[in-house]
């Protein structure tokens, strides 16, 4: 087990000498040329050793990764040459890359803790034994059956072998998946009132899932982290509050020595990359005095055995549990259980199906299951054809070699945690923080090919992992962010207590969503993970990436408020003044120009008053259905009708604004408020279902108020009590500058003067404003509190966030998507997180009773 004494030595060290290098190259121009293009220099880096090394010191010269990457790469080559790229076997990376891999050309994958990657020969092998093959239903005495049974059994001894598990004494159930086979295991444990399930923190969801079939039958839950002990090579248990949820579970009862606990841990933590000791089976298993009863354990497998399987000839876990996506990409919906023979015998299982029984009879109570372990868990017809493709993934790791394989990946996430280590704000505030360094070598054996962290401004406040997310994906590098279905580990690295927790939650948190940063915490990590075919380019990219965009050069400082621009210089003011007006009726679809148009208390009349909804709930917009755009829209205000076209549809539809709708008010929740609406007949809901190819419906906001949902779960009214909102997302109006936009395009061409067909050009309607204005400089939108148009006043909510929307561009019937202009925004309009371009409005209503826009008139801003 590590002592911390020797972790505070090591952060000393490695502190200290941050400070040397930042302090030795104190001018900007010395500066910049350690972090761009420097010399070498000495770092300190984590390392497992065996299994049971904690952290140590190890000397390694490397070159921070902005530009030069030659160089770069040798000395990265020179610390890890004879581990990484595969020396010994028939293909190196580059090859690997090169030929199986040709999909990735310009692109950078590192989530391979979520999902790896197939190759593409392995595909081609796989096509051609299904095109090759009759393989039938084995429940059968065909030959084509018997030929899939024999691919079966083949299959699972592979597994077996992988985990160096005997046939003798385990058996492989084939699941729908880790999460299937962690699920059979809760159902048919033999739980009873005087059972335990106990967990490691660091657990996956679907391990956490099991205790509500534990607490469901009267057993106690219970969950536990590790401590240091005084001799460091034992373990001390920190236990949780245990949990129960029937007197029953509580009572004192005298055991009768038939009850079974249960104790699962994954091999490798899917949030920090920890590999857990696997000496904790046989701890578990036999140290009576601390553990009594009998103990069942549960090793969650599923991320740890693409690079380091367990060895169940010498730690005998009950349950083993695995996904082949993880392993090798293909298939996705296969996983394992590998389950201990005398374990097996334990299980209850109830519920009996086609390929379990060996005889049932229909009208009465009777039922023979089959013997066998593996049909017996298996129920109906299992994926016989995913089953038969796991041998041509297997012949990957077999040819690679798991241990080459590990080297591998292991190399890439070593050099990786190296370089964001020593990356410091010219103002020597450390920029990265990563999870997992310090851990206790008793109960862990070092680190899996997973780099999980977050990253610091110079400020010292916390930089989004949305933000890192949203920036990799511009520049076409794919990484994770959140908690990875990983609450305990989640919440024990980032510091959150259940207060945290609860208060996130009623802040609106959950998984997936934007919200990385709540009260000054991070809510979740950013996390790269390395798979058998990541290069040194890959890491070199991405930590390319880190440097240009968030750590602070010198002299580097952006303004928040005051962007300046690349154009400007002698240019000159004429008067600001109106010209445009958009009102798009319904969310997401194409807007119209008008000359003038009436104000409402919802901004523009009519504007986004209209939305469509899947059947399944989800309101419709272009981010996910870009064809919406291509649904035109215009009101006529002296008939009163809606006019709405789309090239899917023949005949033009016309909507009466007056006419009664035809279904009674309901209420659904948008951008969390509630709005009450109504709908239409179907003959309007079919025409929309054909313009954007998937049935829907359109509704109508009918709210006279819409309401917020605040973090107290009560509700008020939005932005205050003049603010009436529509389905429009953040504010009533956009306002875009045309020499904003100018500038922008300035910027996307600058350099490409003389190219062909590189030229991008954006006009304002790609960022579907409501008012776009001329008469002022680039950007000097962004220090207006307010406007005034005519005699119609609007205050300013600041910069409008900008979302990958904007990369959407329609040329001839035809969606196109780029990176383009978002990427280009983000390099110079990124502030705290959002990518700002245009400004929200909220009108504020006048004692007019009808307020009218007019194109032409003059714009006065307030500052």
């Amino acid at each position: 087990m590590l002592h911390n004494n020797g972790v505070k030595n090591m952060s000393s060290k490695l502190s200290q000498r941050r400070e040397d290098i930042v302090s030795t190259y104190r001018s900007r121009r010395q500066y910049l040329h350690w972090l761009f293009a420097p010399p070498r220099f000495e770092s300190f880096f984590f390392e497992a050793k065996d299994r049971t090394l904690g952290v140590h010191k190890n000397k390694m010269t490397m070159t921070p990764p902005i530009m030069n990457i030659d160089a770069a790469k040798d000395q990265f080559l020179k610390e890890f040459g004879e581990s990484y790229g595969y020396p010994d076997a028939p293909k190196n990376i580059d090859d690997i890359r090169a030929t199986e891999f040709k999909r990735l050309d310009g692109s950078v994958y590192l989530d391979h803790a979520g999902a790896t990657l197939y190759s593409e020969l392995q595909m081609e092998a796989i096509f051609k034994d299904l095109t090759s093959t009759v393989y039938g239903n084995p429940h059968s005495q065909s030959s084509s059956s018997l030929a899939t049974s024999d691919i079966i059994e083949d299959a699972r001894h592979q597994v077996l072998k992988l985990c160096n598990a005997s046939p003798k004494e385990y058996k492989c159930i084939f699941t729908a998946g880790a999460t299937a086979a962690l699920k059979l295991v809760g159902e048919a444990f033999p739980w009873s009132d005087q059972s335990t399930f106990m967990y490691t923190v660091e657990n996956h969801n679907s391990v956490l899932g099991i205790r509500e079939y534990a607490l469901n039958k009267g057993a106690s839950a219970l969950a536990v982290d590790f401590k240091e002990a005084a001799d460091s090579s034992s373990i001390n248990l920190v236990c949780h509050p245990k949990q129960n949820r029937s007197e029953a579970g509580v009572l004192d009862k005298q055991p009768t020595g038939e009850e079974y606990s249960l104790f699962a841990f994954p091999s490798e933590c899917n949030f920090s990359g920890l590999r857990f000791n696997l000496d904790l089976i046989n701890i578990i298993k036999e140290d009576s005095e601390k553990f009594s009863g009998n103990w069942m354990i549960l090793l969650d497998a599923a991320k740890g055995c693409s690079t380091d399987p367990p060895n169940l000839s010498a730690y005998k876990a009950d349950f083993v549990v695995m996904s082949f996506y993880k392993l090798f990409g293909y298939p996705t919906g296969l996983g394992a259980l590998i389950v201990r023979n005398e374990a097996a015998k334990l299980l209850k299982k109830t519920y009996f199906s086609g390929g379990t029984v060996a005889a049932s009879i229909a009208d009465i109570d009777f039922v023979k299951r089959r013997e066998g372990i593996e049909e017996s868990f298996e129920d109906g017809t299992i994926s016989f054809l995913n089953i038969a493709s796991i041998h041509h993934g297997f012949n990957i790791l077999n040819t690679l070699t798991l241990l080459s394989i590990s080297r591998h990946t292991s190399s890439l996430a070593k050099y990786t945690r190296n370089m964001l280590l020593a990356l410091k704000h010219a103002n020597g505030q450390e920029a990265c923080k990563i999870y997992g360094l310090e851990y206790l070598k008793a109960a862990y054996s070092g680190l899996g090919p997973v780099v999980s962290f977050n990253l610091k401004r110079a400020d010292g406040s916390w930089v989004g992992p949305r933000e890192v997310e949203k920036l990799a994906s511009l520049s076409g590098i794919q990484l994770r962010t959140g908690c990875f279905c990983n609450p305990g580990a989640c919440s024990k690295h980032l510091g959150l207590s259940h207060a945290d927790l609860l208060s996130n939650i009623e802040a609106g948190h959950v998984c997936w969503d934007d919200l990385d940063i709540l009260h000054g915490k991070p809510t979740g990590a950013v996390r790269v993970s390395f798979g058998y075919m990541s290069t040194f380019e890959d890491a070199w990219r991405f930590l390319n990436l880190i440097v240009s965009s968030f750590i602070k050069l010198p002299t580097s400082i952006l303004r928040s408020r005051f962007i300046q621009s690349a154009t400007e210089g002698d240019r000159t003011t004429t008067g600001h003044h109106l010209t445009s007006i958009v009102v798009y009726p319904i969310k997401s679809c194409a807007g119209f120009k008008v000359d003038s148009w009436p104000l409402s208390s919802t901004g523009l009349l009519y504007d986004r008053e209209w939305l469509l909804k899947s059947m399944n709930g989800e309101v419709l917009t272009q981010k996910k259905v870009p064809e919406m755009n291509f649904i035109g829209t215009n009101i006529d205000l002296e008939t009163g009708v809606l006019h709405v076209e789309s090239p899917r549809c023949k005949e033009k539809l016309q909507i009466e604004l007056k006419s009664n709708l035809s279904v009674a008010v309901e209420e659904i929740n948008v951008h969390a408020q509630r709005y009450e609406v109504m709908g239409y007949e179907e003959k309007i809901d079919t025409w929309f279902s054909n313009a954007v190819g998937r049935p829907c419906y359109l509704l109508r906001s009918s709210s006279r108020n819409c309401t917020l949902f605040n973090r107290s779960k009560n509700t008020s009214i939005c932005r205050d009590i003049e603010t009436r909102l529509n389905f429009v997302n953040e504010a009533q109006l956009l306002l875009i500058s045309e020499e904003s936009v100018s500038d922008l395009n300035h910027r996307l061409n600058s350099g490409k003067e003389g190219s062909v067909g590189l030229l991008v050009e954006v006009d304002a309607m790609r960022f579907r404003p409501n008012l776009v204005i001329s008469g002022d400089a680039p950007y000097a939108e962004d220090s207006w509190s307010g406007l005034k148009i005519g005699k119609n006043h609007f205050m300013s909510l600041g910069g409008c966030n900008r979302c990958q929307m904007i990369n959407l561009s329609y040329q001839a019937g035809e969606v196109e998507r780029s990176n383009e202009p978002l990427a280009t925004l983000a390099a110079y309009r990124r502030a705290k997180g959002k990518i700002l371009f245009g400004i929200l409005l909220r009108y504020e209503i006048g004692e007019e009773i009808s307020s009218w826009l007019q194109v032409g008139q003059k714009v006065y801003p307030e500052i």
